[in-house]
């Protein structure tokens, strides 16, 4: 994944709420489009459309990956477990912690469910350890959860509720896609399981982060409306 994927951040003067996420004129705005980063073979593109998923973020804690150790997916000294190659897609599976994301019929899928595999933290863990076309995994687990914990730190933001001093998160996230007519033009012209562009909106800061990669191999652009 490394040159890419693209972090940004915007600042906005306007207020929001989540149900106006449709209204929220973020990918219009010709300051934002100038400066957009992305991975394309063309230098301009032209957007009639924006869809815009609204992506759950909950989670408070890396306890949700606990489990990996609890059904020997990972060892207790750390390691991930191997197992014999599968193919999957663009995926060669080597080891027992990429089966469980990537494949559907596998044994331990279902240790997470529906719900637990759309939330934002376990979206970024996935697409960190399945990682880019040229991509040498890692043996241990610490990697990707370090990882994982500290880009979703950058990204999201929390508040101390004043009566119960609990944390609440008060970002909104969500996917992200462009198209001109029916084709989509962004985050690329075709679907991939590790080709996305998240917007994570901070209501109080008033700051917008874009989390962006592309799968394959070209050079990067600026996106042009």
């Amino acid at each position: 994944m490394k040159g890419r994927i693209k972090a940004q951040m915007f600042s906005f003067d306007q207020s929001f709420q989540p149900y106006q996420k449709d209204d929220f004129a973020f990918m219009q705005d010709p300051v934002i489009i100038s400066n957009l980063q992305v991975l394309t073979s063309s230098g301009s593109v032209k957007a009639t459309s924006v869809k815009v998923e609204s992506v759950p973020c909950t989670v408070l804690s890396m306890t949700l990956f606990d489990r990996l150790s609890d059904y020997n997916i990972v060892r207790s000294t750390g390691s991930i477990q191997k197992c014999f190659d599968e193919f999957c897609g663009d995926f060669t599976v080597s080891d027992e912690l990429r089966k469980m994301l990537l494949i559907d019929d596998s044994d331990n899928y279902c240790i997470y469910s529906d719900s637990e595999r759309d939330e934002f933290l376990f979206r970024l863990f996935k697409h960190l350890c399945l990682g880019g076309q040229y991509c040498q995994f890692e043996d241990m687990l610490d990697p990707y959860t370090d990882m994982t914990k500290q880009l979703y730190k950058d990204l999201i933001s929390v508040q101390k509720n004043p009566e119960t001093k609990e944390l609440n998160i008060i970002s909104s996230v969500y996917k992200i896609s462009a198209f001109d007519e029916d084709i989509q033009i962004y985050p690329s012209d075709s679907e991939h399981e590790q080709t996305f562009a998240y917007l994570v909106v901070d209501p109080l800061k008033r700051h917008v982060h874009i989390l962006y990669h592309k799968f394959g191999g070209d050079t990067a652009k600026k996106m042009k409306f």
